[in-house]
């Protein structure tokens, strides 16, 4: 039996990843929802170091402290060719997820009209007056629904957008030998046997004995563990390490795909996060494309709009839906794709590119060093497709 709750929330999150965690804590930040009642389910009590971000940024942010790690400078490689990416005026920074759960909540359990439960949901109903949130233990009411459960149903019921998955495996290992540049992450190294895919490994020394070694591939379909595993043993063999031990582990596969999750928001329930397509679709990067959506989302609850105004395609949404056709239709070409970019382009630019920060003569010279022929035909492809919806 489940128990009714007789408070109605403001705003309930269904889930708090992330996308609600960060959307939360700058509702409670600005003086504009003062007098809003928030109410944060999940299942989950966010006190564990249960992943990492990244992202690279030229300011000063809310999430600085935070930050355990940065560098200037990255390293790239493929089979053809290795190089320094210098950064500036970006630095590339490191969130642990445990830094980040506990600066946001620090805040949220100091505000009197915030809750945080744990419980499963398992049902959202809305109706014209208020919107029932079903959990595991009670029901649940409120005005406005942000929901960060994502739904996969929604990418396998249909076949107008392609798809994929950045799925990875990656470990925090200690070593005996001094083997990492501690001032110099590996941003991506293609030199890794390809088998077909997009593949590469990623690196983020914290010292030149420890560091998070990554296996992380752009593809359809994740690989049974021991896969993902025995790459980063062969790796750490490559840099010579003989011999280290496991701190801990991490693994997560991302949705990568231009899928228009935002037709799926209702009047009162909007759809956030991975659930709401806020993860670049091109590069599976998470935290700085939440950082800027959760601050257009603050802004757009100021105005009591619809939800159904929420979204819309721009630019980018069109480039990443060329590289993602290529991808999806000839996965091996990720490697030549990111390989000439790097290998031809200015870091500082393609990251500019990569942050949707650019303008559209900036685009030419980020897209004009990439292999032309695959992304004409992508681009004919997908505009044939277009006119077909």
């Amino acid at each position: 039996m489940t128990a009714e709750s007789t408070v109605q929330y403001d705003y309930i999150f269904t889930g708090a990843g992330l996308a609600a965690l960060m959307t939360a804590y700058k509702m409670v930040s600005s003086p504009a929802f003062e007098d809003k009642t928030l109410l944060l389910l999940d299942e989950d009590a966010k006190k564990t170091n249960d992943r990492t971000w990244c992202f690279w940024s030229t300011t000063p942010s809310i999430w600085d402290a935070a930050v355990s790690k940065h560098w200037d400078v990255a390293w790239f490689a493929s089979e053809a060719y290795s190089r320094d990416l210098p950064l500036q005026p970006y630095r590339y920074q490191m969130i642990r997820g445990i830094d980040f759960y506990q600066q946001v909540l620090a805040l949220l359990q100091q505000h009197p009209k915030v809750t945080f439960i744990q419980e499963k949901v398992t049902d959202i109903e809305e109706t014209e007056q208020q919107i029932f949130v079903k959990t595991s233990q009670a029901v649940y009411f409120g005005k406005r629904v942000l929901n960060s459960i994502y739904n996969p149903t929604l990418l396998t019921h249909q076949n107008e957008y392609p798809v994929l998955q950045q799925h990875f495996v990656g470990w925090f290992v200690q070593t005996n030998e001094p083997v990492f540049t501690a001032e110099k992450p590996t941003f991506m190294d293609f030199s890794v046997a390809q088998k077909g895919n997009t593949r590469f490994m990623y690196v983020l020394p914290t010292s030149a004995t420890e560091a998070l070694v990554e296996y992380t591939l752009f593809s359809d379909n994740l690989l049974p563990k021991a896969e993902y595993e025995t790459a980063i043993k062969d790796y750490l063999q490559q840099l010579g390490v003989t011999s280290y031990t496991i701190q801990e582990k991490e693994q997560g596969s991302i949705p990568m795909t231009c899928y228009p999750f935002w037709k799926a928001n209702t009047k009162n329930v909007l759809n956030i996060g991975t659930a709401g397509g806020w993860t670049k679709a091109s590069t599976g990067y998470t935290f700085r494309n939440s950082d800027k959506k959760s601050d257009e989302l603050v802004h757009f609850l100021q105005r009591d709009l619809p939800f159904t105004a929420w979204g819309k395609r721009t630019k980018f949404w069109w480039y990443d839906l060329l590289l993602l056709d290529i991808l999806d239709r000839t996965n091996e070409l990720g490697s030549v794709i990111f390989s000439k970019l790097f290998q031809r382009g200015k870091p500082d630019l393609i990251f500019k590119f990569l942050d949707e920060d650019t303008s559209f003569l900036e685009d030419l010279q980020v897209i004009w060093k990439c292999p032309k022929m695959p992304f004409l035909k992508a681009l004919v492809r997908q505009c044939f497709s277009f006119v077909k919806r």
